[in-house]
This record gives structure tokens, sequence and C-alpha cells, in this order.
């Protein structure tokens, strides 16, 4: 501000409670608004979207392919409250597209998120020693203009930055708005951008979880640090996420309001093969293993999903008969019997409880799967259901031929 001999304002400093001046907070060198979109690589996009619509509840919102001048990929756009799923497949053999799918099959390629500046995200990750992979340009259409970079992340995965202020298209400028796949359950709201579709099963993307090669976790923790001013949120190490077979290890980064998370699996040496092994194994390297999906009622997502053909992990009648649950979860929204029915997992810590519960894969290769979570005051991720899920996941890995 300025005054009327157009000297600047002096802005009053900060002061303690006490009346003490105190310096000002650092302004962060990267913010962000939250998970714009998880970018996947498939076999099939049409197969895909229509999975993904019927059976996950998303809308088909919008799409790009050889019809839209797009010669080698197509793409659909599917949303369900504030989630965005793009899935892209290949037209034709020998793209960058093909190849990704042959060698590591259907998975997340791009963890993009959005921000209110992406040159700048983009000039302050580079300086943080961050690898390019596209320099910030324009992106523009009769809706306005779309600003994205993108940098590297583990194994060929990428973080796009996006900064779609100035927009109000269905998605990005290529893109042409599209009907749903499947009738919808509700009307869309109004507005470009500003009016995502509302969700069905789920409203939000909560966390997305990277495995990476033994010993390379800290890199990666530290990479997050130093890229995005991200912090280390938890970290679960030791017995705390090992079974008798199998362990990893696990770190959690965030930005500093908690609108994005990043989970971090390596794989710790045990006597089998852990599901980090397996996942590295026929992934064929890092990449994102599961993409958690927060909802506000998961007993009606599950009923509804699993209605609908999606295959949860089973959990043992003794875990919801074991005195100790009960004592530790104390009160929750369903009864105990209603969560034993369907499978779901509960926790509490000292912030408040969350349900939980886990797909089986999603594609042939035993690699991405989702997690449903409610939450009620908790912030973590239900340390207190490792041993039950692991060894969930272990059953699975025995029916494979794999731990």
């Amino acid at each position: 501000m300025t005054d009327a001999t157009g000297q600047k304002d002096r802005v009053p400093e900060p002061r303690a409670d006490d009346g003490r001046a105190r310096k000002p907070r650092r302004e962060d060198p990267f913010p962000v608004k939250g998970m714009d979109a998880v970018v996947f690589a498939v076999g099939n996009a049409r197969q895909a979207a229509h999975y993904y619509s019927t059976a996950f509840g998303m809308r088909c919102v919008a799409y790009k392919g050889p019809e839209t001048g797009s010669r080698d990929e197509a793409a659909y756009v599917l949303e369900s409250g504030g989630a965005r799923f793009v899935l892209k497949g290949a037209v034709r053999a020998g793209t960058d597209l093909a190849r990704h799918v042959a060698e590591h099959g259907d998975g997340a390629i791009d963890l993009a998120i959005e921000v209110p500046d992406a040159e700048a995200a983009y000039r302050h990750a580079i300086a943080q020693g961050a690898r390019s992979v596209e320099a910030p340009h324009i992106l523009e259409d009769d809706h306005g203009k779309v600003v994205i970079a993108a940098i590297a992340a583990y194994g060929d995965t990428q973080h796009s930055l996006v900064e779609r202020t100035n927009y109000t298209g269905p998605y990005l400028p290529g893109y042409i708005a599209a009907d749903p796949i499947v009738t919808p359950p509700a009307k869309r709201s109004a507005g470009g951008t500003g009016g995502r579709s509302p969700g069905r099963y789920f409203q939000a993307i909560d966390h997305c979880v990277g495995n990476v090669e033994l010993g390379k976790m800290d890199e990666w923790v530290d990479f997050y640090r130093r890229v995005m001013g991200f912090t280390n949120m938890k970290e679960f190490v030791g017995d705390d996420i090992a079974t008798e077979y199998s362990a990893l290890m696990s770190k959690v980064v965030a930005d500093g309001s908690r609108k994005v998370k990043f989970p971090l699996n390596e794989p710790a040496i045990a006597k089998k093969k852990s599901q980090i092994d397996e996942y590295l194994e026929f992934y064929g390297g890092p990449g994102m293993q599961h993409i958690a999906l927060a909802t506000n009622d998961i007993l009606n997502a599950v009923d509804a999903m699993r209605a609908a053909g999606v295959e949860f992990l089973d959990t043992p009648d003794s875990y919801y008969e074991d005195p100790e649950l009960r004592e530790r979860i104390g009160e929750v929204r369903a009864p105990i019997e209603e969560l034993q029915k369907r499978r779901i997992l509960v926790d509490r810590d000292e912030d408040g409880y969350l349900l939980q519960i886990f797909t089986k894969p999603v594609q042939d290769r035993p690699t991405v799967f989702f997690e449903l979570i409610e939450r009620h005051g908790s912030l973590g991720f239900g340390k207190g259901n490792f041993k039950a899920l692991f060894e969930a996941i272990e059953r699975e890995q025995e029916r494979r031929g794999n731990l």
C-alpha cells in the first residue's frame, strides 16, 4: 500500500503475545493448493474409464483423442468431488506412452500438484536440484490459459506443476467436455473447473503412496524436503510395520497445510518377500503403489463398489473379536458388527479415529491398488491396523505364489 506521497506504508512488525517483537514467518518458497490430478498410463483408456466410472462411481468430464487432434493417445478425465483421474492410452505403437505400459503395466505416471505460480515453483525446484521434465509453458484456448511445468520424481513418475487460476475449461486446453460414460447419480454442479463432479463414493485424494528401492526412502524424503519444503509428518519402522515373514519401512512427507501427503515405502530385510518387493518386481522399478481416497461414508462406498465388482482385502473375524481392539477404539460411528460385515478396519490415535479398507490390485499385475479412508479427527494412517493389513496382503501374495 502507498500513501498520498507515493511512499509505501510501514507494515507493523509482528509481535508475540507478550508484546515483544518476533521474526516474521518465512514465506513458503513452494506453496501448493492441493492435488490437481493423478495421471495414469493404461493399456486401454476407454475400458479403464468405463471401469472407474462404473466401479468407483466417478464421472467422465473431459476427453482428448484422434477426434480432437491428439494423434498418438486418447485420454479420459474422471472426477469424484475434488479427486481427478486422467487415464491415458496409446493409440499407436512405438510411443513413449506405449513403451511405458509395455514395461510397467497400468500405473500412475504423474502426481500433478496445483500451485499458485507454476513458473516460480519450477524455478525453486530446479534450484534445489530437481530434474526438469518440462519447462514452464502456457496452454491456451477459449476458456483461458493454464501454465504448466513438470519435474522428475522416483522411477518414471513425475510431478506436473499446474497453475489454472485463469482457466474455466473442463480440464486443460486440448481437451473437450465429455458426457458421463454411465448415468450420473446427480447433476453436475455449475461452473467450469470450480464445479467439480459431486463425489458419489469418495470426495478427495487423501494421500498417494510411493514404493522405492531398498536404501532409497531417505533420499526421496530429502528430495521432498529440499525441493518442495515438505516435512516428515510420520515415520514407521521396525516392529510397527512388520509381520512374522515380511517387513518394510515408511515415512510420510507432506506440505504445511497437509493437503498433499506422500508416504514413501522401501522394503526391509525379512524372511520372505514383502509387498514392496513384489511391487518393485512386477512394476519394474519404483512407482506409485496406492491412492487413498477420502470418503464421508465408507459403509455405503464399500457396499456399492463391492456390488460393482471391486474386490477388497479380507480381514479375519479374529480381528473384530479381539477385546483389545474394542477397548482401544472406543465409540465409533458404526457398530463393530457393521464394520466386520464389510471387513473395514478401524484405528484411533490422540486426535480421533479413522475407518479404512484396501482393494486388491485393480489390474492383472499385483501393483496399483486403492484405499478408502473415512477420517474422524485422526491425522494418522492406521498404524494399529498395519499388522492385520500386511497379513491380509501376504495371504494374497501367497495365493499368487509371490510371498
